[in-house]
């Protein structure tokens, strides 16, 4: 069996480390037997996502949204019919911003894809820190770590999951909810990165690939979980006990 990985602007959208989601996902199938080829986008690159299985947008500075932008709208529709297909898309923090109609880039709204109704407006200060949401596509709690600027509000789709730590925002730190599940796509603000610190997570992706690439007949065994997941475990026992969190303003362009 194999996988492909279109991994979008590596050297402009990789601000925490995003990057290491691609070498989470890469590790899981070569302990599983499962070939991996991974194709790096560039800025200016043509792009076509027939053979694609996992579409990967990480996050980046202001500035470095707003070129990415321009790119992904130069391939809107191709990344629309790619989702709207059923097509696995992982995309943190700026990536996720740029998925949705909208997004203000200081007092300039941008343009974003649309390939998700959601919209993201800016706020005073940022929310950063620790945080911890219940979601339907795994057992455990995903844990991850928020720097953003953007507030983001849904419109006809679903969140990721519903903010359970003490402290943690989500996506405007109002609603109490945390990313978006669309289809197979799956949007959030959560860095760790979040696939080695949520290996579930990763599996959920690489299943649901796995399985619009070779239906249902597929061997995917078990790994041996048990350090990620005791990990895991004394994140949700330090975030049960966190002190709610504070906006912390900042001054720096980041999403």
């Amino acid at each position: 069996m194999e996988i492909r990985i279109a991994h979008l602007f590596p050297e402009l959208l990789n601000l925490y480390g995003d990057g290491g989601n691609i070498i989470c996902i890469q590790k899981r199938c070569d302990w599983r037997g499962i070939f991996v080829k991974v194709d790096q986008i560039h800025a200016g690159d043509s792009v076509d996502f027939g053979n694609t299985d996992i579409i990967f947008v990480g996050g980046g500075t202001d500035r470095e949204q707003k070129i990415v932008c321009s790119e992904l709208l130069a391939v809107k529709q191709q990344l629309h019919d790619y989702v709207e297909a059923g097509g696995v898309l992982l995309a943190v923090c700026g990536g996720y911003q740029l998925l949705g109609h909208n997004y203000l880039l200081g007092d300039e709204l941008v343009e974003g894809v649309g390939v998700i109704d959601l919209k993201t407006e800016r706020g005073e200060g940022r929310l950063i820190g620790n945080v911890m949401i219940e979601s339907d596509i795994c057992k455990m709690p995903i844990v991850g770590y928020e720097n953003h600027g953007g507030r983001t509000y849904l419109g006809d789709c679903e969140p990721l999951g519903k903010v359970t730590s003490a402290g943690g925002y989500g996506n405007n730190g109002t609603d109490g909810y945390e990313g978006v599940h669309y289809k197979n796509v799956i949007g959030t603000y959560l860095h760790g990165p979040l696939l080695p610190k949520n290996p579930q997570v990763c599996d959920y992706l690489l299943k649901t690939a796995l399985a619009r690439r070779y239906g249902s007949e597929f061997d995917f065994p078990d790994l041996d979980d048990t350090i990620e997941n005791n990990a895991n475990l004394v994140m949700q026992e330090r975030l049960k006990a966190n002190v709610v969190n504070k906006v912390q303003v900042s001054a720096r362009g980041r999403s």
